[in-house]
């Protein structure tokens, strides 16, 4: 079979939102490039141990390349990622380059190829991220492992975002609380706070893939006994009421709209996390979350990344 690569220079900013359009659009997977990882700095048991070359690397911004079958209907579901990631220009994000480009490449080919982009990565004190097809075993009886399957949907829980939220719930959240983790994805913060010591969690997306997708992960990590996936639209109508913590890794823009409503959920002494959110729009939603009633905790950063932890007072 032929697959199309798409491939979109852009932004740091726009990697979230664009990877987002990208998994609506049908792709089963997403890589970044971003020249940032030639400088980072890795551990070399539990981070990426591969060597990277600047040759795959943009001189500057990032590129992000995601794979659609070569049908009849490619032309138009180009079009469509095109008009998507403009319309995000409305949300003042920097789109830098923004240039589209497509190539053909082999199934067999890319099959393979893109697994060598995901490696098991220690994103905190205890929880390793690790892809399925990794043969990783924990260095120590307290290390947490998740296994993800990220063809399923975009994100491999190792984005700066993700990290910070990780880390967050590792500090904030106790045994036995109830958590809701608003636009879940791969389900990989759902399942953190699972072996973490949630006692329930109630996972929410308003993509049909990623939920498929969450479920999947839940069941490979054996948390569904006690993460409940649902499709459901940010606070809209989620069953689990009055939680203790609420999670959100999405759009800052999102987070400002759900601040009253993640008030009024949460029960008193509550905590939120949130993170998808630069620098840029830090007093954005900075004021939004003292606006709806929250005491700010705590503003973690991650590289030109913000996560925020608020408390619902008592």
């Amino acid at each position: 079979m032929k697959w199309s690569e798409i491939c979109i220079h852009t932004t740091q900013e726009a990697v979230e939102p664009v990877s987002n359009i990208l998994h609506e659009a049908g792709a089963s997977g997403v890589v970044i490039e971003d020249p940032d990882d030639l400088f980072k700095e890795r551990e070399s048991v539990f981070g990426e141990v591969y060597e990277l070359s600047s040759d795959d690397y943009p001189e500057e911004g990032v590129m992000l390349k995601a794979y659609l079958p070569v049908n009849s209907f490619l032309g138009e579901a180009v079009e469509e990622i095109k008009e998507a990631i403009n319309q995000l220009l409305l949300y003042d994000i920097d789109l830098g380059h923004n240039k589209v480009t497509l190539s053909e490449v082999n199934e067999e080919e890319w099959s393979t190829a893109w697994k060598k982009y995901y490696k098991p990565v220690k994103v905190s004190d205890h929880i390793t991220i690790t892809p399925t097809w990794e043969d990783y075993q924990p260095v120590g009886e307290e290390e947490i492992v998740i296994e993800l399957d990220p063809g399923m949907a975009f994100g491999t829980g190792t984005h700066p975002t993700t990290v910070l939220c990780i880390q967050a719930l590792e500090r904030h959240l106790y045994d036995g609380a109830s958590v809701v983790d608003v636009g879940t994805g791969t389900g990989v913060l759902s399942i953190a706070a699972a072996k973490l010591g949630a006692a329930k969690v109630h996972a929410l997306d308003l993509d049909e893939v990623a939920v498929k997708s969450a479920k999947l992960n839940v069941k490979l990590n054996k948390v569904q006994e006690i993460v409940d996936v649902t499709q459901d639209n940010l606070l809209d109508n989620q069953a689990l009421q009055t939680p203790d913590l609420i999670v959100a890794n999405i759009l800052a823009e999102v987070i400002v709209n759900m601040t009253d409503e993640a008030f009024q959920s949460l029960k008193t002494g509550g905590t939120l996390i949130t993170s998808g959110i630069i620098q840029t729009k830090r007093d954005m939603v900075k004021n939004a979350l003292k606006s709806a009633g929250f005491v700010i905790k705590e503003i973690t950063e991650m590289e030109d990344w913000l996560a925020f932890v608020a408390k619902k007072p008592e």
